[in-house]
């Protein structure tokens, strides 16, 4: 065809080209039942697909799962879960975001807007998810938790791109350490330190 005579002379760039960003995670769980509630009873995403068996080939035991769009929509997939078989029973190890050993550290979900995460944190508050780290950044207000499995979450909102875009590099070193539990952990400050790069943050905005 000639659309792909076309793709397969394109010339050889000399650098790579910049990704638009990353379009799916699979993660390894140990119990693909346990997994699926967590994921979308508390978390909040909706399965829509699993892997189905084919005949002479062997395929993960698998689920596909997708947030919603500005228009409610879902997308093929955000977030994949593979079951691992016969694996270890033993429990995970507590998430910390100071490494530990090679892998995941954790996978940032973000809610709407601020309204929105506040919400879904009253809603995790009241399932009894413990709030791991509470923390303002300097680009998102983030509550860290764990999956059944120990892999890390970031349930986050993120600030307007005109508070961190002038120093993102000073945006990624602030960080507001915040309380992790009862009334308090559920309080967000409207007012943000806004980056620049010749000054750091100058000024609050609501």
């Amino acid at each position: 065809m000639e659309g792909t005579m076309a793709n397969d002379a394109a010339p050889v760039p000399p650098q790579a080209l910049p990704p638009r960003g990353i379009n799916h995670m699979v993660l390894n769980v140990r119990n693909l039942e346990v997994s699926h509630r967590f994921w979308t009873e508390i978390i909040g995403f909706r399965c829509v697909a699993e892997l189905k068996p084919i005949p002479g080939r062997q395929r993960p035991k698998m689920r596909f799962y997708s947030g919603l769009d500005a228009n409610g929509d879902v997308t093929h997939h955000d977030l994949a879960l593979a079951e691992v078989p016969q694996s270890s029973s033993e429990a995970p190890e507590p998430w910390n975001l100071m490494p530990a050993r090679i892998g995941l550290n954790h996978v940032a979900i973000a809610w709407t807007d601020r309204e929105s995460w506040l919400r879904q944190l009253a809603f995790l508050q009241s399932k009894g998810v413990p709030f791991l780290r509470r923390v303002n950044h300097g680009m998102t207000h983030s509550v860290y938790i764990a999956d059944p499995d120990g892999h890390g979450i970031e349930v986050l909102y993120e600030l307007p791109r005109e508070v961190w875009e002038g120093d993102i590099d000073g945006a990624q070193n602030y960080a507001e350490m915040l309380p992790t539990e009862g009334a308090e952990a559920l309080v967000d400050r409207a007012e943000n330190p806004v980056f620049s790069a010749k000054e750091g943050p100058v000024a609050s905005r609501a």
